[in-house]
């Protein structure tokens, strides 16, 4: 494909603009938690809401990314009638929630986002990854690490699969953001220093 429609053009603004919703920081306030990116690791993402010790705000945080960036794959897909437009929408609301103009564009790490747009556009290999990430974070206790292991598995998967390349080459895109957004910690896991999963606030 090489140019962008005007539906895949919308699917990208659309998608970018429902992603930038920064629901952690809006729940942090709602619980009255204050500005979640003084706690922890200052990102807006569950895993730094578990910090605090809120379960249900950290709940809430993870629901809400991983449903913003699938309602968006998903509306594009049926205004568009193009699961391509899906695609789309879908990464577009991942960068999003990491770059949100909002915040200046210093927003989270995208995990919980791209697991609802793989979910959303790709029902079976979201299910992969999502198995993935559950079964790394219960032997390793590391979320940095599950998520480089289960969103690195996706664009494997899909390929595995048979799906059509744009799949592969989202999935693919989005593996490679994921590492980069998680560079600091990939320094912190080959140094051992990194934080392992809290279910409750020291």
């Amino acid at each position: 494909m090489s140019y962008l429609s005007w539906p895949e053009i919308w699917s990208a603004v659309g998608g970018y603009f429902l992603g930038s919703l920064p629901f952690g920081l809006i729940f942090g306030f709602l619980f009255g938690l204050g500005d979640i990116r003084k706690i922890g690791s200052g990102n807006i993402g569950t895993t730094n809401m578990l910090r605090t010790g809120n379960k249900t705000a950290a709940l809430l945080t993870l629901v809400f990314d991983l449903s913003k960036a699938a309602v968006a794959a998903l509306l594009a897909q049926v205004l568009t009638e193009s699961p391509v437009c899906g695609l789309v929408a879908g990464t577009f609301a991942v960068l999003g929630h990491n770059f949100p103009v909002w915040l200046k564009f210093k927003g989270g790490k995208g995990v919980a986002s791209t697991l609802g747009m793989l979910l959303a556009t790709c029902f079976p290999v979201g299910i992969v990854s999502c198995l993935l990430w559950l079964l790394s974070a219960f032997v390793s206790r590391y979320s940095s690490l599950s998520a480089l292991i289960s969103l690195s598995a996706a664009p494997v998967v899909a390929f595995m699969m048979g799906f059509p390349k744009e799949y592969t080459i989202c999935y693919a895109f989005l593996a490679l953001l994921s590492v980069m957004r998680h560079h600091s910690n990939i320094a912190r896991l080959i140094r051992g220093e990194e934080s392992k999963i809290q279910l409750r606030k020291k």
